[in-house]
């Protein structure tokens, strides 16, 4: 069983998600947090698989939970939920170190899918986020577009 901990100030979407993920034979849904602070005391506490983290919240705001949580254990694995598709969260939550990063718009199967691919250790990013990192590196200087290493001069 994935253990999981859903952190999110809006009610609905806590018992949304815990009652989406509940549905999963090989996820449990061990406890909800309403702020950052709650979310870091219940990872103390109940040692979740993954922590689903909302960004925007009262008191500690996600990324600040996120990154406090994983300085205390460089283990837990953090997946961040937003609603808000902004790159500028993207890079401060992979900063922070999460795991991964989904929008609140994907479907049951894909929050699913996400808390598994995160608790095996895995990294995941929403495909829109994925093509606009992709993007962005490409046109990075300083990219190189050097030959592979197998590719030697003269071969």
């Amino acid at each position: 069983m994935i253990r999981v901990l859903i952190v999110d100030d809006q009610m609905m979407v806590r018992e949304g998600f815990s009652v989406l993920l509940g549905a999963m034979p090989d996820i449990e849904v061990v406890g909800e947090a309403v702020n950052g602070r709650e979310a870091i005391a219940q990872v103390a506490a109940l040692r979740p698989d993954v922590v689903l983290m909302d960004i925007r919240m009262p008191e500690l705001n996600g990324i600040e939970a996120t990154r406090e949580i994983v300085a205390a254990d460089a283990e837990a694995k953090v997946l961040v939920l937003t609603t808000f598709d902004l790159d500028e969260y993207v890079y401060q939550a992979l900063r922070a170190g999460a795991s991964g990063f989904l929008l609140k718009d994907a479907s049951a199967r894909q929050l699913a899918d996400g808390v598994r691919v995160v608790a095996s250790g895995e990294a995941l990013l929403a495909p829109t986020v994925t093509k606009r990192l992709i993007t962005e590196f490409a046109k990075a200087p300083g990219t190189s577009r050097a030959r592979p290493p197998w590719r030697r001069s003269g071969s």
